[in-house]
């Protein structure tokens, strides 16, 4: 096993690129945590990191029998299908999950504060294919998802995950943005602390288990990262070029060309990258301006080389 010396040198060697990293997370087997900050561990907006504990409430919901992955979307909205464009009523759940449900629909306003029902909104819009034929990476369709859990259990997004999940893992009060209507945006916004998001990702590592008990469907978690979807010519934010790691979407997840990994993945530079033949979850929080990729390619250059 590699030493912390080690593990520090090479962290040390990761802040001096440049990144505006806040924290990072290191769990691997047979050792303790390896823990790095450069700023306070505070809590701080995750991003796009928020489709994939989305994700998770959606196989909760499953597991508890609320919904299937292959329901149709409108069957748990009928007050949208009137308004409804030519198509949707096709879109699955499943659809959503893996960003192939021909939205291409966009928030009119980066901070959310949008006149009337965003739901209503996107499904109105005419969509760019038939569901399930190409991908199209867009919050609405995890917003969508959103609304859905709350359809089916009666209960805001956050407020289903806290008992479920956040309170098991000592995760007390988190925030999460809301719509104008009162909902979880799904997509963004949620906020916790580097050392908290590391926790989500060590319980995803270790199949849903936490402390002996059960805190997440394991046939979820195995499927949520082994069924992906081609994204084609997708490109990270700011990236003049497809990166290889954007090559495969699955359930609110990203595939890795590298390592057998996957990972969460927000702009700015939240990732939490699972390394299953490894047994090491790497959780890193920034404010990097440009494309997330390249904290991405910094953790492939100067972290993998130690880890494995």
């Amino acid at each position: 096993m590699v030493s912390d010396e080690e593990l520090d040198e090479a962290l040390r060697g990761l802040g001096g690129r440049g990144l505006s990293l806040h924290g990072v997370h290191i769990h691997r087997p047979g050792g303790s945590p390896v823990v790095r900050s450069w700023s306070i561990d505070v809590r701080r907006d995750l991003y796009s990191v928020s489709k994939t504990i989305t994700s998770l409430a959606v196989g909760l919901a499953e597991a508890e029998g609320r919904l299937g992955l292959d329901d149709l979307l409108l069957d748990h909205l009928p007050a949208l299908v009137r308004t409804a464009a030519a198509g949707t009523e096709a879109i699955t759940i499943r659809h959503l999950l893996t960003m192939t449900s021909g939205i291409t629909w966009r928030w009119s306003d980066p901070d959310a504060d949008h006149p009337g029902d965003p739901a209503a909104e996107a499904l109105a819009a005419p969509l760019s294919a038939e569901p399930g034929a190409s991908f199209a990476y867009r919050g609405a369709s995890t917003y969508l998802l959103s609304r859905v859990l709350h359809a089916c259990t009666g209960e805001d997004l956050r407020d289903y995950l806290r008992p479920r999940l956040f309170a098991p893992l000592g995760i007390g009060n988190p925030q999460w943005s809301r719509c104008p209507l009162g909902f979880s945006l799904g997509a963004v916004g949620l906020q916790l602390r580097t050392e908290e998001l590391a926790r989500v990702g060590r319980v995803l590592l270790d199949g849903g288990a936490h402390e002996g008990r059960r805190l997440l469907p394991a046939g979820y978690l195995a499927e949520m990262s082994a069924d992906m979807v081609a994204t084609g010519e997708h490109r990270a934010t700011g990236a003049s070029a497809p990166h290889p790691d954007n090559e495969r979407y699955g359930l609110q997840v990203w595939g890795c060309s590298r390592a057998g990994a996957w990972r969460m993945d927000g702009i700015h530079g939240q990732l939490c990258i699972l390394l299953p033949e490894q047994g090491v979850c790497v959780t890193v929080t920034a404010s990097h301006p440009g494309p997330t990729s390249d904290v991405l390619d910094s953790v492939w250059e100067v972290l993998l080389p130690a880890l494995t």
